[in-house]
């Protein structure tokens, strides 16, 4: 990654991503939050920007953004996130924990995040800024759609499809062969061993 990061979210999951990032040898300018007074800034270790308007003051060609919204209840609001700034010209940078074991003909979308001691085997195909949590396992030809987070500890056999939108609760269970529907919402440790309908 040869432009330096600016990422989007100050809590839990983007101090993982700073993580991440500091591991891969990654430029980090700092983080964006909607309260930027209320963030702890100690916890971070980088600069507090302000809020996602402070992105504006830099190019789009000068900059990549990460998403660090991560719980369940802004999966909408990862993806306006995720929008609005394309829709201005912002890409958005993959992070990759290096413990992540990700098959080379894996395709992965923009702003991907992969998190440590994920495994994502081969001929899979993960959309546009979604999430593979920590101690992920996706076996071979999954097609999980943009905007989706998979919670820590998820197992998906393969020849799995995950419509966009979705969120996989921490341990849950996917069995081969099955479709979840577009904006759903999987609980923790549920095993899914039939089609998710919307």
């Amino acid at each position: 990654m040869k432009l330096p990061v600016i990422v989007l979210g100050a809590g839990g999951h983007a101090r993982v991503l700073l993580d991440v990032l500091r591991l891969c040898k990654v430029k980090v300018l700092g983080v964006t939050d909607a309260q930027p007074s209320h963030v702890d800034k100690r916890k971070l270790q980088t600069p507090v920007l302000g809020t996602d308007k402070a992105v504006l003051a830099y190019s789009p060609k000068k900059v990549l953004l990460v998403n660090g919204l991560g719980s369940v209840s802004v999966t909408p609001k990862r993806a306006e996130i995720f929008k609005y700034f394309k829709d201005l010209g912002y890409h958005f940078a993959k992070a990759i924990h290096p413990s992540a074991i990700v098959a080379k003909d894996v395709q992965l979308g923009e702003g991907v995040q992969v998190m440590a001691g994920s495994v994502i085997q081969t001929g899979c195909k993960i959309g546009n800024n979604t999430i593979i949590n920590t101690r992920v396992s996706i076996d071979h030809d999954c097609n999980i759609g943009s905007h989706v987070h998979i919670a820590p500890g998820a197992v998906l056999s393969g020849g799995i499809s995950i419509g966009e939108g979705c969120h996989l609760g921490p341990c849950s269970v996917v069995i081969q062969g099955i479709s979840i529907a577009p904006r759903s919402f999987i609980r923790a440790q549920l095993l899914v061993h039939r089609r998710v309908k919307s």
